[in-house]
């Protein structure tokens, strides 16, 4: 092949709207209603192979916990070794591949899901996921083709970035994959997440070992087979599901560990950080920890906020997706005056809210994930109900009879400091808290101060000098920060996410600095005509 090759340029992939009488609307429709009367039998795949253990689990639809959706099989002990072995054994081939060839699986994956397996993807995720269709869409299918397209376009541009070379030198930098297998560990709340998590590291050369969550088997199912659709070969991702600690505890004692790609909670990314210091002298290389972690996402507005545009982003930003996003906000900083003219608006919108089976279109939300993250988010609001310090303001209620479903709730806090306003919740519940007027640098710097986390915020003003005021005093406090906008929907290619602190490793996925964490340089310089004399001429006589 002669040439230089280009990646198609890429372009963000159109939301669907899925309007009545609309193509994609009865096509979707028409999915939903046929992986609901089925029960689909969930493999492992090792190796290009479907391994079946016979110790087996249940996919169940959040809103709706006595349908069963999906039996899924589960690894031992021996599935784990022989996921950990497929990963090493198909690492030399796939290293070896062109990387317009490795980039050419995953530009079809995109091209694949845009089209024929657009209905499967999303109805999956509406099913095991509770997402409503347009959660589903700007999630499932136009965010995860983003991730295909715009991860080969940074490739490309990464494998461009050269040195420069002097007279009779040639240099050149051979950016390699790892030595060894990348451990892919996906959450359940965003299905591009789940794919993007284990095809980032392919597309750069590596081989993966993916366990998803529990509670989105359905979908990250079909994902995988969509890579096999796409031509990728067999052991260059392998999907495993099992006792977590069993496979973590194996992979992380493995010496060809060479690294994982998590989303997921800040405890469980600390205990692999401090798995990896245990096991150091054992591995041949220094693993790469890449996460996005934890959040407690903002919004602070300024006295002369727009209060339309506010209320809008707040129940977005806080409900959308049963507030099950990292993204999504969970703490607010009104001023006295904008309480006092939006607040009530704010609330009956809130509780006006519909909630429900997601495959009703009319519904806004659906369910909370399962019966862990129930408990877990109706315990929180029961506190609050408690306290002295708090008042439940709107929803408060919840209800787990045939779905996990909690009313999107806003709890006004008395004190800045109260639990539901520092601790991560991942539900929906937001917690305003009301500042005086006059005390708005004062209120910035408790925005900053409050918790351990520094994911996403928002800032909300029409003055342009508080604005700059908050942009400095909120530097560090959100890897996204959004300006007069909710502080979720980040897209691929427009605003690479991630963020510090307690809330990861801030490697932006959707970025070229994300892919730059999955090889490793080697840089080349070759001498054309090679010195034949080791004396300088510094060395002549006087």
């Amino acid at each position: 092949m002669s040439g230089k090759l280009r990646v198609p340029a890429p372009v963000n992939e159109p939301v669907l709207d899925y309007l009545p009488g609309s193509r994609e609307r009865e096509e979707l429709k028409k999915k939903l209603s046929e992986m609901a009367s089925e029960v689909v039998d969930i493999p492992l795949i090792i190796g290009g192979e479907e391994i079946r253990t016979g110790d087996t689990a249940q996919v169940v639809m959040p809103h709706d916990h006595g349908h069963v959706l999906a039996t899924y099989h589960r690894a031992g002990p021996e599935e784990i070794r022989k996921a950990i072995q497929a990963s090493q054994d198909a690492h030399k081939e796939w290293a070896a591949w062109p990387w317009e060839d490795r980039v050419a699986v995953f530009l079809k994956a995109g091209e694949l899901l845009s089209t024929k397996w657009r209905s499967t993807v999303n109805a999956s995720t509406m099913l095991g996921q509770s997402k409503t269709v347009h959660q589903a869409e700007i999630d499932a299918a136009a965010e995860l083709v983003d991730f295909f397209n715009f991860n080969a376009h940074f490739a490309q541009e990464l494998y461009e970035e050269q040195p420069i070379s002097s007279k009779g030198v040639w240099n050149y930098v051979e950016y390699r994959p790892l030595e060894g297998f990348i451990y892919a560990i996906t959450p359940f709340n965003f299905t591009s997440i789940a794919g993007n998590l284990p095809s980032a590291p392919a597309l750069m050369g590596n081989t993966v070992l993916w366990k998803p969550a529990r509670t989105s088997l359905l979908s990250n199912y079909y994902i995988q087979k969509l890579f096999e659709e796409a031509g990728l070969p067999p052991g260059v991702i392998n999907y495993i599901t099992g006792d977590s600690a069993e496979i973590t505890r194996q992979v992380f004692t493995n010496p060809y560990f060479a690294g994982v790609h998590f989303t997921g909670s800040t405890p469980v990314f600390n205990s692999m950080w401090t798995a990896v210091g245990e096991n150091i002298n054992g591995y041949k290389g220094y693993p790469r920890l890449v996460g996005e972690t934890g959040g407690k996402d903002f919004i602070i507005a300024h006295p002369s906020a727009d209060p339309e545009a506010l209320t809008t982003a707040i129940v977005r930003g806080a409900f959308e997706y049963q507030g099950q996003k990292c993204s999504a906000a969970s703490r607010v900083y009104l001023p006295e005056s904008l309480w006092k003219e939006m607040g009530d608006a704010l609330i009956r919108e809130t509780d006006g809210l519909a909630m429900g089976d997601v495959t009703d279109f009319r519904n806004f939300m659906g369910a909370v994930i399962d019966g862990t993250a129930y408990r877990k988010i109706s315990g929180y609001i029961e506190r609050a109900r408690e306290s002295a310090d708090a008042e439940v303001v709107a929803g408060g209620t919840f209800d787990d009879s045939k779905g996990y479903f909690i009313r999107p709730t806003i709890i006004l806090a008395k004190k800045p400091d109260i639990e539901s306003m520092c601790e991560e919740i991942f539900g929906p519940v937001l917690t305003v808290y009301v500042y005086p007027d006059a005390q708005w640098a004062e209120t910035l710097q408790l925005v900053d101060q409050t918790g351990e986390y520094a994911l996403t915020g928002a800032v909300f003003s029409r003055d342009r000098g508080a604005i700059l005021e908050a942009n400095k005093a909120l530097r560090f406090a959100a890897g996204n920060y959004y300006i007069n906008d909710k502080p979720t929907g980040a897209v691929v290619g427009q605003q690479p996410f991630g963020g510090a602190r307690a809330s990861g490793t801030n490697d932006k996925a959707g970025s070229k600095m994300n892919l730059m964490r999955w090889v490793s340089a080697r840089t080349v310089k070759e001498a054309f005509v090679p010195a034949t004399d080791y004396r300088y001429p510094f060395m002549d006589a006087k």
